[in-house]
């Protein structure tokens, strides 16, 4: 069993999946950014995650372009203004030209249109990761159509906001964060320590799975929560939701998220999905047997697993963030 490959020594050291270690590099030999001199960035979509990257990057590393790019002319001048890009593009391959790192920021429905207006644009050498919340398919993709010399690796970045939109972007949004890094046995060695290295120096813990784990977990930990919460809402009655509370808005916070970008998580991780949502029927029917059994007993020591889970998870979260 593998563990976190994380910056934040006081983080867990094991990790209920497999760590993916690709061929070509030496047990022990460091993953580092520094084998990848970096001068020009190029980021495919610039609202709220696209717009932090470019400001966590200018912040961070020094002498490095950003060059953003964006289907609405207007909203690529809102980043400039912000200072989240040096330069705009508005086609493809202007925006990728002389790329050292390309970073799709993009909804995931869109990369494949994405990746293959880049391919032919792409210097020997460059690197290509993205932000999106599904794996599978987009390692799939870029892993058939990028040229040879041109490397692929998928990143979760896993921060943040139900907010969109290149105004919410900042600096700090990824310090403490988790990002996950999906290598497969074709990934390029140097090209992962390149990626690893780039999301370190944002501020970021890393660690690594496969592309088919992390569809799988993400399903439980973020997509089927995300759907939850929108279910949550629109079940309830007019004259229920005028009564809401902070509780409630806690709970389905997530729900103000984008429903097109969301459309296409859903749908291109719909069969982890939809297990996720049979487990989830699984523990509403228990609970529904107690209920209807006048089981209270039985009932509170259900709440209080739940309750003591979720203090145990959030102590551990605590840790990572503040390891003093």
């Amino acid at each position: 069993m593998g563990g976190f490959e994380s910056s934040n020594p006081a983080g867990p050291q094991q990790a209920p999946y497999k760590t993916y270690r690709p061929a070509g590099r030496l047990p022990g030999a460091p993953l580092s950014y520094r084998t990848m001199l970096l001068r020009r960035i190029s980021v495919l979509g610039v609202g709220l995650l696209g717009g932090s990257i470019g400001l966590a990057a200018k912040s961070m590393l020094s002498g490095v372009e950003i060059v953003g790019y964006g289907h609405r002319k207007v909203t690529l001048e809102r980043a400039l203004e912000v200072g989240a890009i040096d330069r705009l593009a508005i086609q493809v391959t202007e925006a990728v030209e002389g790329a050292d790192l390309v970073i799709l920021c993009t909804p995931v429905g869109i990369f494949e249109g994405l990746l293959r207006e880049l391919l032919n644009a792409l210097k020997p050498g460059a690197v290509v990761t993205d932000v999106g919340s599904t794996k599978r398919s987009v390692v799939k993709l870029a892993e058939e159509n990028l040229p040879s010399g041109v490397h692929f690796v998928g990143s979760h970045p896993m921060a943040g906001s139900e907010k969109r939109g290149v105004e919410f972007a900042r600096a700090d949004l990824f310090q403490n964060a988790l990002c996950i890094l999906t290598p497969t046995a074709k990934t390029d060695a140097a090209a992962l320590g390149a990626v690893d290295g780039f999301w370190k120096a944002l501020g970021m813990r890393t660690c690594q799975l496969s592309p088919v784990e992390h569809d799988q977990l993400l399903a439980e930990v973020s997509h089927l929560p995300h759907a939850l919460a929108a279910a949550l809402v629109t079940m309830q009655n007019d004259n229920a939701l005028t009564l809401a509370g902070k509780g409630f808005l806690d709970a389905t916070r997530i729900a103000g998220g984008d429903g097109a970008l969301w459309r296409d998580i859903l749908m291109d991780n719909k069969d982890n999905v939809l297990a996720s949502i049979q487990e989830l029927k699984k523990n509403l029917g228990e609970l529904e047997t107690l209920l209807s059994g006048d089981r209270g007993e039985e009932l509170a020591k259900w709440l209080d697993r739940a309750a003591a889970r979720r203090a145990k998870l959030l102590e551990q979260k605590l840790r990572e963030i503040n390891p003093d």
